[in-house]
Protein backbone atom coordinates (compact mmCIF):
# COMPACT_ATOMS: atom_id res chain seq x y z
CA UNK A 1 0.00 0.00 0.00
CA UNK A 2 1.45 3.40 -0.93
CA UNK A 3 1.91 6.10 1.68
CA UNK A 4 -0.93 8.05 0.04
CA UNK A 5 -3.46 5.28 0.51
CA UNK A 6 -5.19 4.58 3.78
CA UNK A 7 -6.58 1.38 5.15
CA UNK A 8 -10.33 1.18 5.74
CA UNK A 9 -9.66 1.38 9.49
CA UNK A 10 -7.61 4.56 9.25
CA UNK A 11 -10.03 6.06 6.72
CA UNK A 12 -12.88 5.37 9.16
CA UNK A 13 -10.90 6.93 12.01
CA UNK A 14 -10.17 9.98 9.84
CA UNK A 15 -13.87 10.33 8.98
CA UNK A 16 -14.76 10.06 12.67
CA UNK A 17 -12.22 12.75 13.54
CA UNK A 18 -13.65 14.97 10.79
CA UNK A 19 -17.19 14.45 12.07
CA UNK A 20 -16.09 15.68 15.49
CA UNK A 21 -13.89 18.54 14.26
CA UNK A 22 -15.22 22.03 14.91
CA UNK A 23 -13.16 24.90 13.58
CA UNK A 24 -13.86 28.51 14.40
CA UNK A 25 -13.58 30.19 11.01
CA UNK A 26 -15.68 33.37 11.18
CA UNK A 27 -16.51 35.93 13.85
CA UNK A 28 -19.20 38.55 13.15
CA UNK A 29 -18.17 42.06 14.16
CA UNK A 30 -20.75 44.83 14.62
CA UNK A 31 -19.78 48.10 12.92
CA UNK A 32 -21.63 51.32 12.18
CA UNK A 33 -19.84 52.26 8.95
CA UNK A 34 -18.92 49.37 6.68
CA UNK A 35 -16.61 51.35 4.41
CA UNK A 36 -14.74 52.87 7.36
CA UNK A 37 -14.27 49.40 8.89
CA UNK A 38 -13.09 48.06 5.53
CA UNK A 39 -10.50 50.84 5.28
CA UNK A 40 -9.33 50.26 8.87
CA UNK A 41 -8.83 46.52 8.51
CA UNK A 42 -7.45 46.91 4.99
CA UNK A 43 -4.90 49.41 6.30
CA UNK A 44 -3.84 46.76 8.83
CA UNK A 45 -3.00 44.49 5.91
CA UNK A 46 -5.88 42.10 6.42
CA UNK A 47 -6.84 40.19 3.28
CA UNK A 48 -10.17 41.07 1.68
CA UNK A 49 -11.96 37.77 1.06
CA UNK A 50 -15.39 39.02 0.05
CA UNK A 51 -17.45 42.18 -0.32
CA UNK A 52 -20.94 41.23 -1.42
CA UNK A 53 -24.13 43.25 -1.60
CA UNK A 54 -27.30 41.32 -2.41
CA UNK A 55 -29.80 44.13 -2.03
CA UNK A 56 -30.65 47.23 -0.05
CA UNK A 57 -29.60 46.88 3.56
CA UNK A 58 -27.53 43.72 3.17
CA UNK A 59 -23.78 43.78 2.61
CA UNK A 60 -21.24 41.25 3.82
CA UNK A 61 -17.52 41.99 4.02
CA UNK A 62 -15.08 39.28 5.08
CA UNK A 63 -11.44 40.00 5.95
CA UNK A 64 -8.73 37.77 7.38
CA UNK A 65 -5.74 38.75 9.51
CA UNK A 66 -2.35 37.67 8.11
CA UNK A 67 -1.63 34.05 9.00
CA UNK A 68 -5.06 33.44 10.52
CA UNK A 69 -7.44 30.57 9.76
CA UNK A 70 -10.29 32.64 11.24
CA UNK A 71 -11.84 35.61 9.47
CA UNK A 72 -14.14 38.39 10.58
CA UNK A 73 -17.33 39.43 8.86
CA UNK A 74 -18.97 42.82 9.16
CA UNK A 75 -21.49 44.62 7.06
CA UNK A 76 -25.05 45.84 7.07
CA UNK A 77 -27.86 43.49 7.99
CA UNK A 78 -25.51 40.81 9.36
CA UNK A 79 -25.93 41.35 13.12
CA UNK A 80 -28.20 43.11 15.57
CA UNK A 81 -25.36 43.62 18.05
CA UNK A 82 -24.49 47.23 18.85
CA UNK A 83 -21.51 48.59 16.90
CA UNK A 84 -18.40 48.48 19.04
CA UNK A 85 -19.82 45.98 21.52
CA UNK A 86 -17.37 43.14 20.81
CA UNK A 87 -14.59 42.70 23.35
CA UNK A 88 -11.74 40.29 23.91
CA UNK A 89 -11.00 39.17 20.37
CA UNK A 90 -7.47 37.78 20.53
CA UNK A 91 -4.81 38.02 17.89
CA UNK A 92 -1.93 35.73 18.76
CA UNK A 93 1.51 37.12 17.92
CA UNK A 94 5.00 35.73 18.33
CA UNK A 95 6.62 39.08 19.15
CA UNK A 96 4.39 41.50 21.06
CA UNK A 97 6.73 44.49 20.73
CA UNK A 98 7.05 44.05 16.98
CA UNK A 99 3.28 43.68 16.57
CA UNK A 100 2.69 46.82 18.66
CA UNK A 101 5.23 48.76 16.60
CA UNK A 102 3.67 47.65 13.29
CA UNK A 103 0.20 48.66 14.45
CA UNK A 104 1.48 52.04 15.66
CA UNK A 105 3.22 52.61 12.30
CA UNK A 106 -0.20 52.11 10.68
CA UNK A 107 -1.74 54.78 12.91
CA UNK A 108 -3.45 52.47 15.39
CA UNK A 109 -3.50 53.54 19.02
CA UNK A 110 -2.26 50.42 20.78
CA UNK A 111 -1.74 50.07 24.51
CA UNK A 112 1.57 49.39 26.10
CA UNK A 113 2.35 45.81 27.00
CA UNK A 114 0.65 44.48 30.10
CA UNK A 115 0.15 41.31 32.08
CA UNK A 116 -2.43 40.25 34.63
CA UNK A 117 -1.78 40.66 38.35
CA UNK A 118 -3.02 37.09 38.90
CA UNK A 119 -0.77 35.74 36.17
CA UNK A 120 -3.39 33.59 34.48
CA UNK A 121 -5.44 35.56 31.94
CA UNK A 122 -6.29 39.22 31.68
CA UNK A 123 -9.45 40.50 33.34
CA UNK A 124 -12.17 42.43 31.52
CA UNK A 125 -11.37 46.08 30.95
CA UNK A 126 -8.29 47.26 32.79
CA UNK A 127 -8.93 45.54 36.14
CA UNK A 128 -5.89 43.63 37.36
CA UNK A 129 -3.76 45.00 34.54
CA UNK A 130 -0.08 45.48 35.38
CA UNK A 131 2.10 47.58 33.08
CA UNK A 132 4.81 45.72 31.23
CA UNK A 133 5.05 42.23 29.78
CA UNK A 134 4.88 39.14 31.95
CA UNK A 135 7.99 39.41 34.19
CA UNK A 136 9.10 35.90 33.19
CA UNK A 137 8.10 36.45 29.53
CA UNK A 138 6.00 33.28 29.63
CA UNK A 139 3.94 32.46 26.59
CA UNK A 140 0.28 33.38 26.98
CA UNK A 141 1.11 35.97 29.68
CA UNK A 142 1.83 39.24 27.84
CA UNK A 143 -0.80 41.38 26.14
CA UNK A 144 -1.53 44.70 24.44
CA UNK A 145 -4.85 46.03 23.22
CA UNK A 146 -6.37 48.26 20.56
CA UNK A 147 -9.80 49.13 19.20
CA UNK A 148 -11.28 49.56 15.76
CA UNK A 149 -13.03 52.86 14.87
CA UNK A 150 -16.31 51.62 16.41
CA UNK A 151 -14.64 50.56 19.66
CA UNK A 152 -14.57 46.79 19.12
CA UNK A 153 -11.76 45.67 21.41
CA UNK A 154 -8.86 43.52 20.22
CA UNK A 155 -6.16 41.94 22.38
CA UNK A 156 -2.71 40.96 21.18
CA UNK A 157 -1.44 37.93 23.08
CA UNK A 158 2.18 36.86 22.85
CA UNK A 159 2.68 33.12 22.42
CA UNK A 160 6.14 31.88 21.59
CA UNK A 161 5.71 28.31 22.80
CA UNK A 162 2.36 26.53 22.66
CA UNK A 163 1.01 24.42 25.48
CA UNK A 164 0.98 20.67 24.74
CA UNK A 165 -1.93 19.65 22.53
CA UNK A 166 -2.35 23.11 20.99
Amino acid sequence: MSSLQTSPESAGEAAEDQALAMRLEVVVLPVSDVDRALRFYGDLGWRLDADVTTGPGFRVVQVTPPGSACSIIFGSGVTTAAPGSTQGLHLVVFDLERARAELAEKGVQVSGPFHDAGGVFHHAGTEGRVDGPDPERRSYGSFASFADPDGNQWVLQEIQERLPGR
